[in-house]
């Protein structure tokens, strides 16, 4: 099969690429990327030599060294922060050093087109330097161990720099790690286990591992174990699985995964409904179990666990208009929950996988269908559906009534998978920038590839303090409000939801006064400039006539022009 040869550019430097014709497409983006060292979710720019954009694909047209193409790295991560000399000299590393020896290596590369050993030792270092701030150990082990910091870890700054999909040697780390914290009988503490029962449990300052061993816990405890027969060994392969299918994005990642198993919130007492932040909370604090069967229980557990497997970053509204192949798939109906519910039981059929195996038939038909309905509800295109016909059953909600509590169990984990801002700020308000981050690579996305752009992912449009009080006010409150009842304590929902809408109302105003201070400000400025160009327009074009003695007459002239120029200002600046 015959190549082609494509000669382009990048930040100046001179690069080529060879490919076959019949070359995958993504392989052809691959190799560009890898060309100008992005990472996986920033987004590519190749231009002709008319400057216009182009598609980069196995269709390009070979060119020569003459008329090179120009690739360019656009929508890079603008949230990660320089990393600080404090973090450096701790590691070991001398950041200013290892950053001119990097000019050095540029420097050195245009004006002798060698490479020499010295620079292939920085970058040596320059790797060494990188994997070690993405496996810093900040965090002790479980129980005893772990101290419970009150401070918030944001969320890591390299999720951009990361490939999608876990690669081997990260998974079979934390695999490693899981298992060995099993192996040494570390015991989660009762300090732990009751702070995992709250809606205030900061998921910050946990690792992967101990997140897994966390989830073990809930299954544990709530007693799946010895009521279905699960193995251990078969529990923490099917959790490791869980974990592994989840891929490196901002938002809808493994974390993500783990608070929404840990968060939503029904206490039904009698026909009372109530609030209480966590489906392994509630369970244990409200009466639940009583209401519900193990059946649902597990079921609700499990469809928290897998409802975004395998999310890739972009919702539903971009697999449809890029007709993506999930899309093409599931004929364009929910093709993310119905992919997520698809990857969970592609899991759960390999045998070692399986915590359901050792069911009976019935159960297993039973908890497929629960899980399917409960992972479907999340599509969010559906909320108004669920919520009213949520609504339309209350008044006569009876638990014995099958599709009753089937509309109960979406309710619930719809809410539990919107609910970050029931949670203290601290806690809540890293993730809404890691939704923000997520929502802003999708939207240059489809700029890029000029399709309709999601207005409330545009990061020329929205702030952080708009995406919210909209979001608080006609998304979460209608939910949470239809399933509160005055006699019940709302306080543990309603109260810390809406100081978050208080929170980011403020917010919202406080940057409309910037705006409007920096306005004004801009506007007095325009109107100076504006002035002192008249001004000097005028004098340049006024010849000055002398007086009888030979004096320049008083320019009387420009001190009306002063006197009504300075008010002006005066009321500008106002």
């Amino acid at each position: 099969m015959a190549t082609k040869m494509i000669y382009f550019t990048v930040n100046g430097r001179p690069e080529q690429a060879e490919f076959r014709e019949d070359c995958p497409a993504q392989d052809v983006k691959d190799l560009f990327r890898a060309a100008a060292e992005a990472g996986p979710h920033d987004i590519l720019k190749l231009y002709n030599y008319k400057g216009n954009i182009i598609n980069i694909s196995p269709h390009l047209e070979p060119n020569s060294p003459q008329s090179c193409y120009k690739l360019e790295v656009v929508a890079a991560d603008c949230n990660s922060e320089p990393l600080g000399a404090e973090l450096a000299a701790v590691l070991g590393f001398d950041l200013s050093s290892m950053e001119k020896r990097q000019s050095l290596e540029k420097k050195i590369l245009m004006e002798s087109g060698e490479t020499p050993s010295l620079v292939y030792e920085m970058k040596n270092q320059v790797e060494s330097f990188r994997e070690k701030l993405e496996s810093v150990e900040h965090l002790s082990w479980l129980g005893l161990f772990k101290e419970l910091s009150e401070t918030t870890h944001k969320p890591s700054p390299f999720y951009h720099k990361r490939s999608l999909r876990k690669t081997r040697e990260e998974c079979e780390h934390v695999k490693e790690k899981f298992l060995q914290m099993r192996q040494d009988s570390l015991e989660v503490t009762e300090e732990v286990r009751q702070y995992l029962k709250t809606p205030t449990f900061d998921n910050w300052q946990w690792e992967d591992a101990e997140i897994m061993v966390l989830l073990q816990v809930m299954y544990t405890d709530l007693d799946f174990i010895a009521k279905f027969n699960i193995e251990l060994e078969v529990l923490q392969q099917f959790l490791y699985e869980v974990y592994r299918r989840y891929n490196n994005i901002p938002f809808h990642n493994f974390k993500h995964c783990f608070c929404v198993t840990q968060m939503p919130f029904v206490n039904p007492n009698l026909m009372w409904f109530t609030f209480y932040f966590q489906m392994y909370g509630l369970i244990w604090l409200t009466d639940l179990r009583s209401k519900f069967d193990n059946i649902d229980l597990l079921t609700m557990m499990t469809s928290a666990v897998c409802h975004d497997l395998d999310h890739t970053g972009y919702n539903n509204a971009y697999q449809i208009n890029a007709r993506t192949e999930l899309a093409l798939r599931y004929n364009d109906i929910s093709p993310l929950e119905n992919h997520h519910c698809a990857v969970a039981f592609e899991i759960l059929e390999k045998t070692e996988n399986n915590i359901f195996r050792n069911l009976t038939t019935e159960q297993y038909k039973r908890i497929r269908e629960g899980m399917i309905k409960c992972i479907l509800a999340t599509d969010m295109a559906r909320h108004n559906e669920i919520l009213n016909k949520f609504k339309s059953i209350l008044p006569v909600f009876d638990f014995s009534n099958k599709d009753h509590k089937d509309v109960l169990m979406m309710i619930m984990i719809k809410v539990s998978d919107i609910s970050n801002e029931a949670r203290p700020m601290d806690v809540a308000e890293p993730w809404l920038d890691c939704l923000l981050q997520e929502f802003f690579n999708q939207s240059d996305m489809e700029k890029l590839e000029g399709l309709p752009v999601s207005p409330f992912m545009d990061r020329d449009k929205v702030t952080k303090p708009s995406s919210q009080t909209g979001f608080i006010r006609f998304v979460l409150f209608p939910p949470l409000k239809s399933c509160s009842v005055a006699l019940v304590p709302q306080q543990h929902i309603i109260d810390p939801v809406r100081k978050a809408l208080d929170y980011y109302t403020e917010m919202e105003k406080a940057l409309e006064k910037e705006k409007l201070n920096r306005t004004q400000v801009e506007k007095a400025a325009k109107t100076k400039e504006t002035d002192s160009d008249r001004q000097n327009e005028s004098a340049a074009h006024s010849e000055p006539e002398k007086s009888a003695n030979g004096s320049l007459p008083k320019p009387t002239g420009l001190s009306k022009l002063k006197s009504s120029v300075v008010p002006s200002l005066k009321q500008a600046k106002k």
